[in-house]
This record gives C-alpha cells, sequence and structure tokens, in this order.
C-alpha cells in the first residue's frame, strides 16, 4: 500500500533534522528559517539539528531519535532536511518503518538524503519529495523558480503536470519515445551505494531519476556501468537524468565529456531518456515527488507528474 503525505495548509509546522552531515555555519540556518516562514509555515528545530561529530550531525542514536521523533509527534506536519553531505546510510537500519508507516509526513531532501528516499519507498511505501533543504538551499538565497516549484509541490493535492525548464538549463534527447511508470531514483552516489543491501532500487516499470555533484566523468561512467550490470536501466520504462554539478573533468584533454558517458551508459536502450531536467544541486531546482506515476516524453523533453503526490491538508 503506497502511503502519501496529507499537502501543507497555512500554518503548517516543519520540523527540520540533520540525519547526515552539520551546519558549519549559522547564518543559512537563520535564513532558511525566515525562508520558510515567509512561505507561511512554522519552523520547529529538533533537539540534536546542530549536532556536530566531525562530518557528521551528531551520533547516530541521536540523529535516529530526531528523526522518529519528528515523524511521530502529531505537531510536526512535514519534514526537512538541514542539509546533504554524508551519513543517511547509516540510519537505515535502525528506522522503525513500522512507525513511518503509521505516520506518513511529507519527507524533503535531496543528494545524500537519497538514500533515507529509497529506503523509506523500499520499506514503508512512503511518497518523499526530491527537493531543497534548509541550509543548502532555503538558506541560501534560492531561486524564485526553486521557491516557487516547492510551495506548488507541497501545498496542491492535485497532480503537478509537467516539470518546467529552467533558465538556462540544456536539454538533450538520449533515447527518442515516451513511456509512463512510477518516478524514483536521485542521487548517483546513493543509489549505487545501496546496490546489494535491503534498500536496493527496484526500478521496474519505473521512471528512475539520476543526478549528482563533484564527480568526475570516469567515476560518473563506473557507477552508470554498475547500474546498468545490475539491470536497472534494461527493466526502467524511462531514464531523465537531472543537473550534474561540477562533473566535468579537471583535464578535459584526457577525459570523456559528461554527456559521452551518459550516452554510451544509456546506448542500446529502448526506453526514452533524456538529460537536463532541473533537478539535483543546481541553481534551479524543481521539487519532485518520488513514487507517483508520471510520464516521459523526449520529443519535448518532458517530465510529467500525472498522479497526486498528497492527500488535502487536514489543517
Amino acid at each position: 500500500m503506497i502511503r502519501k503525505p496529507a499537502a501543507l495548509g497555512p500554518g503548517a509546522t516543519l520540523g527540520i533534522i540533520a540525519p547526515a552531515s552539520p551546519a558549519r555555519d549559522l547564518d543559512p540556518l537563520t535564513e532558511g528559517i525566515k525562508m520558510i516562514e515567509e512561505l507561511g509555515f512554522k519552523v520547529s528545530l529538533s533537539p540534536n539539528v546542530l549536532g556536530c561529530n566531525k562530518y557528521l550531525a551528531g551520533s547516530e542514536s541521536e540523529r535516529l531519535a530526531d528523526f522518529h521523533e519528528m515523524f511521530l509527534d502529531p505537531a510536526i506536519d512535514g519534514i526537512i532536511c538541514l542539509r546533504g553531505g554524508y551519513g543517511s546510510m547509516q540510519l537505515l537500519p535502525g528506522i522503525n518503518y513500522r512507525a513511518v508507516r503509521h505516520n506518513p509526513k511529507l519527507f524533503v531532501g535531496y543528494s545524500d538524503i537519497t538514500a533515507l528516499q529509497l529506503a523509506l519507498w523500499k520499506k514503508a511505501r512512503l511518497v518523499t519529495f526530491s527537493g531543497p533543504m534548509l541550509t543548502s538551499d532555503l538558506g541560501n538565497n534560492p531561486s524564485d523558480f526553486t521557491l516557487k516549484h516547492f510551495y506548488r509541490a507541497v501545498t496542491d493535492p492535485h497532480p503537478l503536470g509537467a516539470v518546467p525548464c529552467a533558465p538556462g538549463v540544456k536539454t538533450t534527447v538520449l533515447v527518442p519515445g515516451c513511456s509512463r511508470g512510477r518516478l524514483l531514483g536521485g542521487n548517483l552516489t546513493m543509489i549505487a551505494a545501496t546496490l546489494g543491501t535491503p534498500y536496493e532500487i527496484d526500478t521496474r516499470g519505473t521512471i528512475l531519476l539520476l543526478e549528482d555533484v563533484d564527480e568526475q566523468p570516469y567515476r560518473v561512467d563506473r557507477m552508470l556501468q554498475q547500474l546498468r550490470l545490475a539491470g536497472k536501466f534494461d527493466r526502467a520504462s524511462g531514464v531523465v537524468f537531472g543537473e550534474f554539478v561540477n562533473c566535468e573533468a579537471d583535464d578535459q584533454s584526457s577525459s570523456l565529456t559528461l554527456l559521452e558517458v551518459i550516452e554510451a551508459a544509456v546506448a542500446g536502450l529502448n526506453v526514452p531518456c533524456f538529460h537536463g531536467l532541473s533537478a539535483g544541486h543546481g541553481v534551479h531546482k524543481a521539487t519532485l515527488p518520488l513514487g507517483v506515476q508520471a510520464k516521459i516524453d523526449t520529443d519535448e523533453c518532458l517530465l510529467k507528474i500525472i498522479e497526486p503526490a498528497t492527500t488535502p491538508a487536514s489543517r
């Protein structure tokens, strides 16, 4: 059974958790809180949101406690992650997925948070959102595109329809065609890292979303080949590549380009694919529901969300 969170209504409370890396600067935290309040929502910080344990935002038990508290607290209407970085994978075995199933809430993040989103879909069938985080985006001078799409995604209980193209983003058809399937995926590094685990993505009949940041083309190539060898592309009904930020080679004279790597990985596929969706680590990011039906149409390099991702706001 698929579980959808309630859309956010005016005055809804968003809980902030830090399941991965810590906040190094408090200014983006303050600005992120102000931005959420300007959108008409309230903010509740988890007890350990400012925790720091080297490259982690506190101990594993502290981060898990915050995660569970936000899902179990009836005063919290939705959850946004502080930032990505690293650490989400550590939490997967300790999550009470039964509690999540019984308390479905809007859950937003991307990058390292993809690991949590994969697990929440696999174990709780919870629809989550790939979208802006507190300090990385909302507290870092977000674009109008990012804010507008985020607000609509979390407040509108209707299908979101066509995902708009952000200014200046070039799209490229990789394999022509049209299809539909359940949108799943996120950060390529995290998807590859969870292969062979209980949280491994099942791409059968899905539209697979991929994006990444700060990876050399050969590393992107290695992860794409890992997915290809695992049959993840063959079983999908479509593949859409978001933005791969800072993923060109330092020495371009001795490297394939990012696009050449992507083209080689999907060569021979019989499912539609395109590159250039405004999702991931770019300046302009669409907020995308993961776990709902979508259509891909390469004639227009278009992804269209055709199923509601939320239920009507309860308050």
